[in-house]
Formats: structure tokens, C-alpha cells, sequence
């Protein structure tokens, strides 16, 4: 998987609280990528460097806020969209990064956005999979039963573990029961939260392949985080990305989204390319997963184009 080419990698204090781990692999003169994982909460993976030619891309990988490799594990004190857009620029500053091709999937795609918008001079072009546009719209569609024609099983086992009784969304109980639950309740709530997501997020996914993807990647993380965030909109103003993509219009964006993406309907990749001025869209036979073939392929093909 390239690992020869790995230049360094660390942890970078970004806040009295908070110290983000990265990795940089490549060549020093390689063109210059920023990989965005998504989630939030689901860190980057050994897998995610199979998208590179380390010979010819030099990428700096990082773990968001309480994700993954990062410290302290799991925690959402100080940890907004904000937070983690001021993070990307410190880390390109302590990196001496002016300017960066971007690489964002689902949630890496929000955060790669607002990012742009707020930094349009520091990005130099944007590679967007699975685009997610954190709106009302878009968490409602995956939280609050979006889904459930398509997959009404899983819509069914995710929604029965809020009590009927309960005042609050989906989102809100189960963060509730994942940070201040007993041991059992913790565990039991990040895994159903991240079963629910894992049962969706792939075109005809086998039963036996799901539990393998949970215990690939710090699950724990990825459920406090995602319930945290949705349960907070985003902390993005409602449209945020839409009302200011003007300011995208010098920047090149490719957009790859998969026909049957549950997660993400497609039209919110459709109606991202239609406002954006410089943006070419390809739409893959495929769900959500980047591990798909045809979105896999589109990726490697852009990256190496």
C-alpha cells in the first residue's frame, strides 16, 4: 500500500484540550492532497491510502477531533464544524501547506465545503464523494426515517431502542445513553448506532460482511460523534453551504456519488454540481461506500488523472 513513501506523522495540540493525530505520505514534491474521512468520528484508515500513487502524491492524512488516533478519544467538548475547519488550518500552517487539493467522503465532504468556503485561497481544488450537505434535510433523510421504505428492518431495530415515551430525537437519546449510560449501555448504543449506518450504506451488503466493517475502524468513536453532530445540525447555519458556494466558483470540484446511496440521495450531488460553477459530476452505478467498484475506480482514476 505505498508505506515506503511515509514522510512523517505525529500529533498536533490544536486547543488546551484536543491534539489531532496525522500522517503525511508521499513524495515532498508530489502534488499536494488533504484526506477528509468522514463520519464525523470514523478517523482514517490504513484503506484509504489505496487511492493514492505515493510515487507521484504527496497526502496528509488526519484524525478530526476525538476521532480515531486522536486525544482524548471520543470527546465532544470544543468539537464543532468550527473547530475542526480552524484545525485543517493550523495543521496546513504547522505542515507550511499554501495551497491543497482537497479530499473529502460524506461528512468529509460538509467539512471539506466549509472549509473551501471559509478558505477559498488555501484550496486548490475539490474531490467530493458521497456528498452530505449537513442541512435539515439531509440528517432528517438519515435520522429520522428517510430510509425506512428502502430499508425498513434496519429503520425498524435503530428507531426501538428510543422509548416511545422519550422527548428526544433519535440522535440526542442515544448520545444521552452513549456518554453518561452504564458500560453496557454504551457499548450496546455506538453499536447500534453504527449497525444501523453499516446495514445501509452498501449496495446489497451481506449480513456476515457487516459485523467484519465494524470491527475494521474505532466504532465507538464514529457513533458519539455522528449522534453529536446531527444532533446539533451540523453546527452550520441552516443551507450554510449552498447559500455561500458562490464563493467557489474559481475553484475545479469533481463530485462522485453512487446512484443508490441511501445515506446521501443523489440529488443532493445533483443540486451541489448545478451551483457549482467549475464542477464535473460522475454517478456510479453503487451505494455509499468508497469500497464500491465503480466508485473505488472513479476515485483512483481522478486522483491519477
Amino acid at each position: 500500500m505505498n508505506t515506503d513513501y511515509q514522510i512523517q506523522k505525529g500529533y498536533l495540540k490544536v486547543s488546551e484540550i484536543h491534539e489531532i493525530y496525522y500522517e503525511v505520505c508521499g513524495v515532498d514534491d508530489g502534488e499536494t492532497y488533504l484526506f477528509v474521512h468522514g463520519g464525523p468520528g470514523a478517523g482514517f484508515s490504513e484503506q484509504d491510502k489505496r487511492f493514492f500513487d505515493f510515487k507521484k502524491h504527496r497526502v496528509v492524512f488526519f484524525d478530526q477531533r476525538g476521532a480515531s488516533k486522536s486525544k482524548p478519544f471520543g470527546s465532544i467538548e470544543e468539537n464543532t464544524t468550527q473547530n475542526l475547519v480552524d484545525d485543517i488550518k493550523t495543521l496546513l500552517s504547522y505542515l507550511k501547506i499554501k495551497k491543497v487539493n482537497i479530499f473529502g467522503g460524506s461528512w468529509g465532504t460538509t467539512l471539506s465545503l466549509v472549509f473551501a468556503i471559509q478558505n477559498p485561497e488555501k484550496v486548490k481544488s475539490l474531490l467530493l464523494r458521497g456528498v452530505f450537505l449537513g442541512d435539515k434535510r439531509s440528517i432528517d433523510h438519515y435520522v429520522n426515517g428517510g430510509v425506512q421504505n428502502e430499508f425498513p428492518k434496519e429503520w425498524d431495530r435503530f428507531k426501538a431502542n428510543v422509548p416511545l415515551d422519550s422527548n428526544l430525537t433519535i440522535p440526542a437519546y442515544y448520545l444521552g445513553q452513549m456518554l453518561n449510560g452504564t458500560p453496557q449501555n454504551k457499548k450496546f448504543f455506538c453499536y447500534e448506532w453504527v449497525l444501523y449506518e453499516i446495514s445501509i450504506f452498501k449496495k446489497g451488503i451481506a449480513e456476515n460482511e457487516i459485523d467484519a466493517i465494524i470491527n475494521e475502524f474505532p466504532f465507538e468513536s464514529l457513533a458519539i460523534m455522528e449522534a453529536h453532530y446531527l444532533s446539533n445540525n451540523c453546527f452550520i447555519e441552516e443551507n450554510y453551504i449552498l447559500d455561500h458556494i458562490k464563493i467557489l466558483d474559481d475553484i475545479p470540484a469533481t463530485i462522485i456519488h453512487g446512484k443508490y446511496d441511501a445515506i446521501c440521495p443523489v440529488e443532493y450531488a445533483e443540486k451541489l454540481h448545478h451551483k457549482l460553477k467549475r464542477s464535473t459530476l460522475y454517478i456510479e452505478n453503487c451505494g455509499h461506500s468508497d469500497s464500491e467498484p465503480g466508485i473505488e475506480q472513479t476515485i483512483i482514476e481522478v486522483l491519477n488523472q
